[in-house]
Formats: structure tokens, C-alpha cells, sequence
């Protein structure tokens, strides 16, 4: 049997690993974040575009129905219908304005799974 020493592991291994591990959470962090960027980009620009068309087409509508309201009662009630449509265009708007406002403040936070996994490696990194 040898009577050699066994040597203890070397203390610049342990930082290397360390700082390995370190380096693989941050790459899988970024990776994540870039991926969550990229996918609430698409989806704002798609909401964009459906948001920007369907409001030039309820224009239309809302003009073309107008109109035609108004021809249609223009001899005996013309006034009458014209505040009518007035009132009906600003219920819908404050409407239409009130659920934005509340859609607005209850979003949730974008990147939600980046921080929920941050929040996860601190916990497991820290005692």
C-alpha cells in the first residue's frame, strides 16, 4: 500500500465550476428573455395591425349606417336623429375607453417568466 497523500481538491476548481454554472444560468437567462422579446413583439405588431383594420372598417361601417340613417329621416326628424347618433357614438366610446383603461391596469407584467425563473435560481443560490 502506498502511503502517499491523497491531495485535497484544488480550490481553483470550485470558483471555475462556480463561475461555469454562473455563466450557463445567465446564457439560459438571456436566452429565455430573448425569446419572450421576440414573442411579445410579433404579437404587439399583430395586434396592431388587426387593431388598425378593424377601426378603419368600423369607421366605414359607422359612416356608411350614419348616412343612411339620416336620408332616411332627414325630411321629419332630422335634429332628433342626429343627437341620437351622437349619443349613441359617445356611450360607445366611453365604453370602449373605460375597458381599455382597466385592461391597461390589470395586464400582466411582460417577461413574467424571465423574473419567475430569476426569482427560482436566487432562491436555489442563495441559503
Amino acid at each position: 500500500m502506498d502511503a502517499t497523500p491523497s491531495t485535497p481538491p484544488s480550490r481553483s476548481t470550485s470558483p471555475r465550476r462556480f463561475g461555469s454554472a454562473l455563466l450557463g444560468l445567465l446564457q439560459g437567462h438571456i436566452a429565455l428573455f430573448a425569446e419572450e422579446l421576440k414573442e411579445q413583439q410579433s404579437h404587439t405588431v399583430s395586434l396592431l395591425v388587426l387593431t388598425s383594420l378593424s377601426l378603419l372598417f368600423g369607421l366605414l361601417l359607422i359612416i356608411g349606417l350614419s348616412a343612411a340613417v339620416l336620408i332616411a329621416f332627414w325630411e321629419s326628424h332630422r335634429l332628433l336623429v342626429i343627437s341620437a347618433l351622437c349619443a349613441f357614438y359617445a356611450v360607445g366610446l366611453f365604453s370602449a375607453l373605460i375597458t381599455l383603461l382597466q385592461r391597461v391596469r390589470n395586464a400582466p407584467a411582460p417577461f413574467s417568466a424571465s423574473l419567475e425563473e430569476l426569482a427560482r435560481d436566487r432562491e436555489q443560490l442563495l441559503p
